[in-house]
């Protein structure tokens, strides 16, 4: 607190004669400009009592007396000067100390708490938007880490408690043989995959909200051929048909974070989808950017819920039946690998039901690419 204060005082003691010196300069030149011609200038005294006496010329005021005069101006003009400019640094630094109070209380915690500075608008009030601005970011950045590790901590826990309660009463029938034991030990797995790849999935969500270290060259189509080999035989399982008109798309990012958000694309379209419904991909070169679009069939989406469905664990409806087949993770990664990758993501509701996701990169070299 004191090294602070201490550089508070310093700032306006800087400022204080920074002002006392022009005030000072300024005096100094009024003298040098103004007084010192004077002392040429002859006065003219009055010689008789009548108004038609002859006048004749005396001298005025002589240059040491200017002089001597001048110089106790100046020595006078130096407290007044520095009491002026600290007066006026104190004015100035004044918002400045407002704005470092209110900082510190929010710092502490309250980050609900704006400065809220009005009039006059300069830049000290520019100054104290943009923190109010900063503060509001801060403080929707914290709420959604809180609610994201408590979210993420409640999917962890679900498994984990059914995981206990399995083996428990497993190990309390004295009667169970081979192959219950077997039966407990294959479901025991099963959520145990469930747990892996829900990690799995906040890794690379993490990952993805980091930012982008890598920037390669690649083409979209073949990341694209890549993932739809891999579904086929899960979407051929629930019926679902699946079509690609993959253009070359070459753009420059993270393979691994890019692979991601195809994936996370085509298993949201796949799993939110109904039997006989279709997915359709294509890749394709427009102007400067390359575009990604994944449309499904599936239940009719409102509206005014896609933007939540990119957040994380946000789902339209809650699982039923025991479901374990999503996590609410998945546009949350196409969004953060969207994000990092500095491009534009386009969704819309499909008004016979499903979506349409359209990622635009941008086209060959990228900026940020080192």
């Amino acid at each position: 607190m004191t090294t602070r204060r201490l550089a508070r005082r310093s700032l306006q003691t800087r400022l204080a004669l920074a002002y006392a010196a022009g005030v000072y300069a300024a005096g100094f030149l009024v003298l040098v400009f103004v007084a010192v011609p004077l002392a040429s200038v002859h006065a003219a005294i009055p010689k008789g009592p009548s108004s038609s006496a002859i006048t004749e010329t005396g001298p005025g005021i002589s240059l040491p007396q200017l002089l001597t005069g001048s110089a106790v101006a100046l020595v006078l003009l130096i407290p007044i000067a520095l009491a002026l400019g600290w007066y006026v640094a104190g004015r100035f630094l004044h918002p400045l100390r407002a704005i470092t109070a209110t900082a510190k209380i929010i710092s502490a915690g309250n980050l609900h708490r704006r400065l809220d500075l009005g009039e006059p608008a300069d830049e000290l009030t520019e100054l104290g938007h943009t923190l109010d601005d900063l503060f509001a970011r801060l403080q929707a950045s914290f709420d959604a880490q809180r609610h994201f590790v408590a979210n993420a901590s409640h999917e962890l826990r679900t498994p984990l408690a059914g995981l206990r309660t399995l083996l428990e009463v497993a190990l309390a029938d004295p009667d169970a043989d081979a192959e219950a034991l077997r039966s407990v030990c294959r479901e025991a797995l099963a959520l145990g995959e469930h747990q892996e790849r829900l990690v799995q999935a906040l890794l690379t969500l993490a990952t993805s909200e980091r930012g982008v270290t890598r920037w390669d060259t690649l083409d979209l189509a073949g990341i694209v051929a890549g993932v739809l080999a891999t579904r086929r035989d899960q979407a051929a399982q629930k019926g679902i048909g699946l079509t690609e008109h993959l253009k070359p798309a070459v753009t420059t990012g993270d393979p691994r974070l890019i692979e991601s958000l195809v994936a996370n694309l085509i298993d949201n379209a796949i799993r939110h989808n109904h039997p006989d419904g279709h997915v359709k991909i294509t890749t394709q070169t427009s102007g400067a950017q390359v575009a990604l679009t994944v449309t499904n069939s599936g239940p009719v989406i409102p509206g005014n819920q896609i933007q939540r469905l990119f957040q994380p664990f946000q789902k339209l409806a809650p699982d039923r039946h025991g479901r374990r087949d999503g996590y609410g993770l998945g546009l949350a990664i196409v969004n953060a690998v969207t994000d990092a990758h500095h491009a534009t993501l386009t969704t819309s509701a499909r008004p016979e039901g499903g979506l349409s996701v359209i990622v635009r990169f941008a086209h060959g070299f990228h900026p940020n690419h080192p």
